[in-house]
């Protein structure tokens, strides 16, 4: 029965993870929309197009369809089955480890910083660089909303491999994890922290929970959103000749707009301005904090069964 229970982490994380992006989806693709305009040195996406999180929701809604809100989901749905699946399993079983090692607590019984930090990190570190083609997928059909619509999962994922390679499937994955180590080192151990914290006012309830998932989430979004519109625009960029359709049908190469993190970092900031790197801050907060909330409740829930 151990062996099954150690598998349980994974699982319930896994669904938990499906079901909280299911919730928030709409409000990631405003996300993904704010942070990818106003690139000077990208004349596809150098116009200001939305003023914020409901300017663009409505303008796509409007514009494109209900559907264009979804562009994306099914990448994100496989990339909550692996990543969610990875990150919050490994999470958990690496604490369980620490703990048996005596390794995760203090004399007085509360939990080691430390050591619950090295736990989130190396889980979020782990599941982002397995998971990042799925992120990439995600991430293209989110930024061309309905002109991926005929091409679909499998198409974009076969337009990606014949003209960028498997690279291309990996693009960003630097940012990517350092993303994921930033969320996963401030987001769990704060939950957890909070939770543990909050057990004498609310006890192991559905209102700690709330709590403490949305202390969480406005940690995470401070401490990811730079790391996050750097992550999306190395994603987003493309070696191949782009058509006005916005779809990739050519495998002339164009000029590399980025070469990796920090150049991304230091063009935004000069072209755009220092708080260019928090494009989508709030549309990325108020997901977070839905999400977290729907994750951790739904992720308690499941730990009863």
């Amino acid at each position: 029965m151990g062996e099954v229970k150690d598998w349980r982490p994974f699982v319930y994380g896994g669904l938990a993870s499906i079901t909280a992006e299911f919730g928030t989806f709409p409000i990631d693709t405003t996300k993904t929309r704010l942070q990818i305009q106003g690139q000077k040195i990208d004349q596809s996406f150098s116009q200001l197009r939305y003023r914020g999180m409901t300017d663009a929701f409505v303008k796509i809604s409007r514009e494109e369809g209900l559907r264009a809100l979804y562009s994306g989901i099914w990448p994100a749905v496989l990339r909550q089955a692996t990543y969610g699946t990875i990150k919050f399993g490994s999470y958990y079983t690496l604490k369980k480890l620490a703990n048996e090692r005596g390794l995760l607590t203090n004399n007085d019984g509360s939990e080691r910083v430390w050591s619950n930090i090295i736990c989130a990190a190396s889980a979020g570190a782990i599941s982002s660089a397995i998971a990042n083609p799925t992120d990439v997928l995600k991430v293209r059909m989110q930024v061309h909303g309905k002109g991926t619509d005929a091409l679909g999962l499998f198409g974009c994922f076969r337009e990606i491999y014949k003209y960028e390679g498997v690279r291309g499937l990996w693009r960003g994955v630097g940012p990517t994890a350092q993303r994921a180590v930033v969320i996963a080192s401030v987001e769990l151990p704060v939950y957890d922290f909070c939770k543990l914290q909050l057990m004498s006012a609310f006890g192991d309830h559905v209102a700690n929970h709330f709590i403490s998932s949305f202390i969480a989430s406005l940690g995470s979004a401070v401490a990811s959103t730079p790391i996050d519109v750097i992550r999306t625009r190395l994603m987003n960029q493309r070696h191949v000749t782009m058509l006005s359709g916005g779809i990739a049908t050519a495998a002339a190469p164009t000029p590399k707009l980025y070469n990796g993190s920090l150049d991304c970092a230091v063009q935004t900031i000069r072209n755009e301005g220092l708080f260019a790197l928090y494009k989508g801050f709030i549309p990325t907060w108020v997901r977070m904090g839905p999400w977290n909330i729907i994750f951790f409740i739904t992720y308690e829930q499941l730990k009863k069964y």
